[in-house]
């Protein structure tokens, strides 16, 4: 299995990389909003929304939500201030998160009233994720917005590599034992050096200075600990549902959603402090 997880990986990352690297904001918006609704028709499942006419016809509604935002977008002279209000609300919703995280039988059942809340969850955690990638890959801060982006998703597969490899060695204290009983608070303190590292180390190429550099560091801080709550919260709802993965798509890997939890959490938090900050 570890095998074709990395081999998995390795087919995966260059294409991601050449996709933010050569394609304009435009394309990379189109691109990124397939993968990410087939992520949100994996949490649909996880919803408890078994019948396919029905998670279609959510999928759809969502689709069109992102279409209506380029629209809106594009007749108001191609302003970002759109995207951006829809990356704060992500920013909000995963602080809301974080309390439901803390709640673990919250809509744990399978009743109309569960089915509800997560599936606002999923418009709410996958639309402002898009819009957040849009927004950083527009770069507006001085251009090299690609790379930005680049940098933000470096940051959540440090992290990821981090957690995983200090996690095994040093692994002792549960971080969310009745969540994920996997992971531990020495894999997030080394999942957090690791995506702090990359952060500081590549962000020049992205074209900060050295004055921001800290800034930098701050922001990633932020991002890596938005990045574990996606995660924790992917696991909470296939802890509900009894699930394993979110699907199985990608050999080794599982489904689409299994790779972009943290993502999803990550992509508003960098936002919001690019934008605040100015970087």
């Amino acid at each position: 299995m570890t095998r074709t997880r990395i081999l998995a990986a390795l087919l995966m990352a260059p294409i991601a990389i050449a996709a933010v690297l050569l394609l304009n904001t435009p394309w990379i918006a189109a691109v990124s909003a397939i993968v990410f609704l087939t992520a949100l028709w994996e949490w649909l499942r996880l919803a408890d929304i078994d019948d396919t006419l029905a998670r279609t016809a959510l999928l759809l509604l969502n689709l069109l939500l992102m279409v209506a935002v380029v629209w809106a977008s594009a007749t108001g002279g191609g302003s970002l201030v759109l995207l951006k209000m829809l990356a704060m609300a992500g920013v909000a919703w995963w602080l809301l998160a974080t309390l439901w995280l803390r709640h673990y039988d919250f809509a744990s059942d399978h009743d109309t009233r569960a089915r509800v809340f997560k599936l606002a969850a999923g418009t709410l955690a996958v639309i402002p994720a898009w819009a957040a990638l849009c927004v950083i890959h527009a770069g507006e801060n001085g251009g090299h917005g690609n790379r930005w982006l680049l940098l933000a998703l470096a940051i959540v597969w440090a992290t990821d590599t981090g957690a995983y490899f200090t996690g095994r060695k040093f692994g002792k204290h549960k971080l969310a034992p009745r969540i994920s009983p996997n992971k531990t608070i020495e894999g997030l303190v080394g999942g957090l050096v690791a995506g702090v590292l990359v952060a500081v180390a590549f962000a020049p190429l992205a074209g900060a200075s050295l004055a921001q550099l800290p800034l930098v560091a701050l922001v990633a801080v932020a991002t890596v600990l938005a990045s574990v709550v996606g995660d924790l919260f992917e696991s909470l709802l296939k802890r509900h549902v009894g699930a394993k993965d979110s699907g199985t798509l990608i050999p080794g890997h599982g489904g689409v959603l299994d790779r972009l939890d943290s993502v999803l959490a990550a992509l508003p938090v960098f936002a919001f402090g690019q934008i605040w900050l100015g970087f």
